[in-house]
């Protein structure tokens, strides 16, 4: 397969990729998931700015936005417009967001549905991905529906409900011993091959989607932006997509500043908490800790610096919760009507943890991620 795609739509070729590391710009139909040159992480460049008046107000989807996005012609599930409730736990003014009702029951659904319509749109009919769970099983959905054959390498610890979930959608599954980073490694070396890797946090289009979290949330708050936004964070696309999205927002004029943004990480396994409090641009690689958050036990965050500097220009901060306090979050968030899977249960107990130290204020509007479905490690529960 040649280096760059040729595209099928005059559309694409008005996009590039702009590398985050040392400024280059690439075919946005380029088969290299990272900057050739530096080996830095790719933003998408080109796209429109986001305008109000662009909105579709009679599309029910977050492809109410899609004027305001890279992507002609939607591959989509009815993904987006997630509820806002009231986080009565954590004060007067916040909300949870139910990122886990999305189609395949997690936030990637967003970023997925992106990239696989970008993917179709240039003839792409093959893809590898590596995931813990939610996204591979969200690409296989995706790729399912586009008619893309999709192989995906999964850790195998992985829940089983995420297996059986990937396995349905007819994607094929390969476990991969080891860490997480076996997984990524293994897909890697199938991607060197000659097939695009669909990574779903190299990938620029994915982080394009997932901005339409912060569409949302403006939205929904009556272009209000929240003081504050919690998610948990991995590889930090849900972060990077609030920063890059709410980033669009302030420079479209819709809001008048960025929110706050905080990473919530498991004690077990936190290199962005350590990088940030150790002050540094960059993180660097942990041990694979265990933890029950299995969607967030990552060890080399590929966009670190990304997230790092997003947390410090925000004025936000990195902070982790330990075992105990993940499970308690977990029951606690069930017994009041939210089944999510244990990593959303990091964010919740981050932002509690937040509240109780002073620095959320109890009358702060704040939006909490609830990221993922469950039923996604009901086993685990």
């Amino acid at each position: 397969m040649p280096a760059v795609i040729q595209p099928m739509s005059n559309s694409v070729e008005k996009l590039s990729f702009l590398c985050t590391g040392c400024g280059n710009t690439h075919p946005a139909t380029t088969m290299d998931w990272c900057c050739p040159d530096c080996g830095g992480s790719f933003l998408l460049s080109g796209t429109p700015a986001f305008a109000q008046t662009k909105i579709d107000d009679h599309d029910f989807s977050l492809w109410r936005y899609r004027e305001c996005l890279g992507v002609a012609n939607p591959i989509s599930l009815g993904e987006g417009l997630t509820p806002l409730v009231p986080a009565e736990d954590l004060g007067g003014q916040a909300w949870y967001k139910l990122e886990f009702l999305s189609p395949t029951g997690s936030f990637k659904d967003r970023g997925i549905c992106a990239m696989v319509s970008f993917l179709k749109s240039i003839g792409i009919g093959d893809v590898v991905e590596d995931s813990s769970g939610n996204a591979a099983a969200s690409l296989s959905a995706y790729s399912a529906r586009a008619g893309i054959r999709a192989k995906i390498f999964v850790p195998a610890y992985t829940s089983p409900a995420k297996l059986r979930q990937i396995e349905l959608y007819g994607a094929e599954l390969i476990p991969v011993e080891g860490a997480r980073i076996d997984a990524t490694r293994a897909a890697e070396a199938a991607a060197r091959t000659g097939t695009y890797y669909a990574s779903h946090y190299w990938n620029p289009f994915a982080v394009e989607g997932l901005k339409t979290f912060a569409y949302e949330v403006a939205e929904q708050l009556n272009w209000r932006c929240p003081n504050n936004v919690v998610v948990p964070c991995g590889h930090g696309t849900l972060l990077l997509g609030a920063y890059y999205g709410f980033r669009a927002l302030m420079q479209s004029g819709a809001i008048s500043r960025m929110p706050r943004l905080f990473a919530v990480q498991a004690a077990a396994c936190a290199p962005i908490v350590e990088a940030f409090d150790d002050g540094q641009r960059e993180a660097s690689p942990v041990a694979p800790g265990e933890t029950v958050a299995e969607g967030i036990r990552i060890t080399e965050p590929v966009r670190s610096r990304e997230i790092l500097a997003a947390l410090g220009e925000t004025h936000g901060r990195a902070v982790s919760v330990d075992e105990e306090t993940i499970q308690q979050t977990h029951r606690q968030l069930a017994n009041s009507g939210l089944f999510v899977e244990l990593t959303s249960a990091v964010a919740a107990a981050g932002a509690r943890r937040l509240v109780s130290e002073g620095v959320i204020g109890p009358d702060e509007c704040t939006v909490t991620a609830l990221s993922g479905n469950g039923l996604k490690n009901l086993a685990a529960s």
